[in-house]
């Protein structure tokens, strides 16, 4: 890709990633601004197993996780690093009142009388993703596809109109100070990495009273969480945590009791009051677009694809969206290929 971008994506993680592949796939000229490595961001240490975690029902979002899970599906037939389809068992302890509200999106929930503490127990396939892996992939792919990769951060979102006359704001936390959004908010994750002593299929207690439970195995390791901390911005692990997740999970999957640690891992979630933000931001000048995709909360890699469709078409489709702008691009050398 030569010349003046059309649409510059902020942040590196897995919104910005996706959005920026999707846009480029459309044809627009764009560049990635992302202030640390793909492997450095929070995308990195999550879990990523599709599930709609900490996200209250809404039409849009049932539609982005519908979305993501068709894809990621998609991905793991195709054998993408890092994505593989994995059966999934859900314990409730409440009684059974009806598919929860996300059902429709995996396309193959059933439900089934549980035991001992659960009242139901429901299966579907959920696609599970290795961030790493995966994160290099999607990086991959969108330079393969003529897409520009820069490393910097920006002191205000406006100054990416120095890059492009669309700017799509992708940065996580960051963004409650971008965005001047004092809704955004960290929502600390702890989990513990164990061996994998052959397990294929995910688990997962959301309604332990002791704390969310979920057991993810991936080729070489198991998940073990976790926790949702809201307002919390420590990123050390807390041993008492760890052990505390650990036994929860060897309950849940006594398989586990004898598998070694590997290590820990925290996390800090950017979450949002009032779930995730993905609008044209008002009152931007002529001939410029700002577009906010943030506030995924534990949710980003299964809210992911179906993000990435919707900037998309927010930032191209619009009948008022704005033409590439003849302006000088002197300012862009400020940023680091």
């Amino acid at each position: 890709m030569t010349g003046r971008a059309d649409v510059v994506v902020v942040g590196g993680g897995i919104i910005g990633l996706t959005a920026a592949v999707r846009l480029r796939e459309r044809g627009a000229r764009v560049t990635l601004l992302a202030a640390d490595d793909p492997a450095e961001t929070v995308s990195a240490v999550a879990a990523a197993v599709w599930y709609p975690s900490h996200t209250d029902e809404d039409p849009r979002v049932l539609r982005w996780a519908r979305e993501t899970h068709a894809e990621l599906g998609r991905q793991a037939s195709a054998g993408v690093p890092g994505v593989v389809a994995r059966p999934t068992r859900m314990l409730l302890r409440r009684p059974w009142s009806g598919p929860p509200w996300w059902a429709a999106a995996t396309g193959d929930l059933v439900a089934r009388p549980g035991t001992g503490p659960y009242a139901t127990e429901l299966r579907f396939t959920a696609p599970t993703v290795e961030m790493l892996p995966y994160l290099g992939w999607l990086r991959e792919r969108f330079a393969r596809a003529g897409g520009r990769l820069l490393r910097g951060r920006l002191d205000r979102l406006t100054d990416g109109f120095a890059l492009a006359p669309t700017v799509v704001n992708a940065t996580g936390l960051a963004a409650g100070r971008l965005a001047d959004d004092p809704a955004v908010h960290p929502g600390r994750g702890q989990l513990v990495l164990v061996a994998n002593p052959g397990l294929t299929a995910s688990v997962r207690d959301e309604e332990n009273p002791a704390g969310i439970t979920y057991v993810h195995p991936r080729r070489h390791d198991v998940v073990l969480g976790g926790t949702f901390q809201p307002g919390e911005w420590d990123t050390r692990p807390d041993p008492a945590t760890s052990a505390a997740i650990r036994r929860r999970c060897v309950a849940l999957v006594p398989e586990l009791a004898a598998a070694p640690v590997l290590g820990e891992r925290v996390g800090l979630r950017p979450a949002r009051h009032g779930g995730p933000r993905v609008a044209v931001q008002p009152g931007v000048p002529t001939w410029r677009r700002l577009v906010h995709a943030y506030g995924h909360g534990g949710a980003g890699v299964t809210l992911s694809w179906g993000c990435a469709a919707e900037v998309t078409r927010l930032a191209l489709d619009d009948a008022d969206a704005p033409p590439p702008a003849q302006r000088s691009t002197r300012n862009a050398s400020r940023y680091a290929q």
